[in-house]
């Protein structure tokens, strides 16, 4: 059971958001709020596994928020949501320690998606936002050109360059005709050959060194 505690100020959005979590097999919300001024105090009463926050609030913003949870609650998962592609915003949200982000104007089933998405290690993001993700790595970790990759095999590097284009599990394991099971099992398998913990990771890595087709 995936535990999603729900940060979002416009009541409408609120709600829905709550009713198709409350309504998904696998989920179950631990609360939802208007504001994230009291996000730490709620973190450790409820130890959601994933937030879904949006980045713009009163009082707190939510990249404030992403900032302070991440400091003191590294194991929780966080996906942002926005009206807009706001590139400077979603990387900043992301550079905090956001996972990922999903907009406004998401379908119920898309958000329900990203939220398993996030909460098994990936990252749903635009190729836009991935290339600003790869340009921090970029400046933060330097790549030897000595440094050496195992091959990744066929299968692989097309479901990393799915990833990189920003594909859902669920739209990766379509695109490749297997399950999503396959899929974590294959993203398994990449993220040990390329020494990466995460997909944000691995994307960056992807764009860097051309892994992907």
């Amino acid at each position: 059971m995936i535990r999603v505690a729900l940060f979002e100020d416009i009541k409408e959005i609120r709600e829905l958001l709550t009713e198709a979590i409350q309504n998904s097999e696998g989920l179950f919300i631990t609360g939802a709020y208007a504001n994230a001024n009291d996000a730490l105090r709620i973190m450790k009463r409820d130890r959601p596994d994933v937030v879904l926050m949006d980045i713009q609030m009163p009082g707190i913003s939510g990249i404030e928020a992403v900032r302070t949870i991440k400091a003191n609650f590294p194991e929780i998962q966080i996906l942002m949501q926005t009206v807009f592609e706001d590139n400077a915003r979603i990387f900043a949200a992301l550079c905090a320690g956001a996972s990922g982000y999903i907009l406004k104007d998401a379908s119920p089933e898309r958000y329900l998606e990203a939220i398993v998405e996030v909460a098994q290690g990936g990252a749903p993001m635009s190729p836009v936002i991935a290339r600003k993700v790869l340009t921090m790595f970029q400046g933060q970790n330097p790549v030897s050109p000595k440094e050496e990759y195992h091959e990744l095999s066929q299968t692989e590097q097309k479901i990393l360059g799915h990833l990189v284009k920003g594909l859902s599990y669920k739209l990766i394991a379509d695109e490749c005709n297997i399950s999503t099971s396959t899929v974590n099992f294959h993203l398994k398998n990449i993220y040990r050959k390329l020494h990466v913990n995460s997909a944000t990771e691995a994307i960056s890595k992807a764009l860097r060194q051309k892994l992907s087709n």
